[in-house]
C-alpha cells in the first residue's frame, strides 16, 4: 500500500511540475511566435501603405477597393528624378540652387553651364514601372495580389478602410487610410488563452487588438501602431 502511495505521489509530483514548467513555457512561446509572425505583417503593412500613398498622388484620394489597387500597382509609372552630379557647398553660397542648376542646363547654352560648373550636373524625369520601383522585384503583375492577403491567416485579407471626407481643424480636406490585420486573423491557431490575454491587455491599453498603419479617425502621417 505504501508503494502505491509512493507511485501516486511521484506521478502527482511530476504533473505538477509540468503544469509548473508550462504555464512559464506558454506564454513566452506564445509571445515568440507573435514577434515572428508580426515581423512579416509589419513588412505587408509598410508595402500597402507605399501602394496606397502612390495611388493617392497620381488619384488624389486613397482607395478601398483592393482590386482597384492591384490594378494600379500592375500598370502605373512612377514618376522620379534621375540625378546625376551635386552642388558644391561654394556653388550653394554663391546661390545655385536645384531649380536654377536645372533651368540651366535645360537652356542648353554651354557657356553659361561651364561658367557654373554644371558640366556633370543632371536632373532628368523618367517613367519607371510601378512594381519595379516600390518593391524592388520582390512583387510581379502575377504575385502583387498575395500583398494583401494576411500572412499566417489561412488566406484571410487585411482590412482597408478610407476617410477622403475627413476636415481639419483648418478646414482643409485630409484624405486618410488605415489597413490592417487584427490578432484574431493571424494568431487564432496559437494557445487561446494566450491570445485572449492579448486581446484583454490592447483593449485595457485602448489599443488596436493587431497591427494597422494608418488613422481613418485623425491624421497620424500614416504611422503604423507599431512605430
Amino acid at each position: 500500500m505504501k508503494s502505491v502511495i509512493r507511485i501516486l505521489l511521484g506521478i502527482a509530483i511530476v504533473f505538477l511540475a509540468y503544469l509548473c514548467v508550462t504555464s512559464v513555457l506558454t506564454p513566452i512561446r506564445f509571445e515568440q511566435e507573435k514577434a515572428k509572425r508580426e515581423k512579416v505583417i509589419v513588412k505587408h503593412l509598410i508595402n500597402i501603405r507605399a501602394a496606397e500613398l502612390e495611388y493617392k498622388e497620381q488619384n488624389g484620394h486613397y482607395t478601398a477597393d483592393r482590386d482597384s489597387l492591384i490594378t494600379f500597382l500592375q500598370t502605373a509609372k512612377k514618376k522620379e528624378v534621375r540625378k546625376e552630379g551635386a552642388l558644391t557647398e561654394a556653388q550653394l553660397e554663391a546661390g545655385l540652387t536645384e531649380s536654377k542648376a536645372v533651368k540651366i542646363i535645360e537652356k542648353g547654352d554651354l557657356k553659361e553651364i561651364e561658367a557654373n560648373g554644371l558640366q556633370g550636373f543632371r536632373r532628368d524625369t523618367v517613367y519607371n514601372d510601378m512594381l519595379q520601383s516600390l518593391y524592388k522585384g520582390e512583387y510581379t503583375k502575377e504575385t502583387i495580389a498575395n500583398l494583401f492577403v494576411i500572412p499566417f491567416s489561412n488566406g484571410k485579407h487585411f482590412e482597408i478602410e478610407v476617410n477622403n471626407s475627413y476636415m481639419s481643424s483648418s478646414n482643409i480636406n485630409v484624405p486618410l487610410f488605415e489597413a490592417r490585420a487584427s490578432f484574431d486573423s493571424y494568431l487564432s491557431d496559437l494557445n487561446k488563452q494566450e491570445l485572449i490575454n492579448a486581446k484583454d491587455i490592447a483593449k485595457t491599453m485602448e489599443r488596436y487588438a493587431g497591427l494597422k498603419v494608418g488613422s481613418v479617425v485623425e491624421p497620424n502621417n500614416n504611422a503604423g501602431n507599431w512605430e
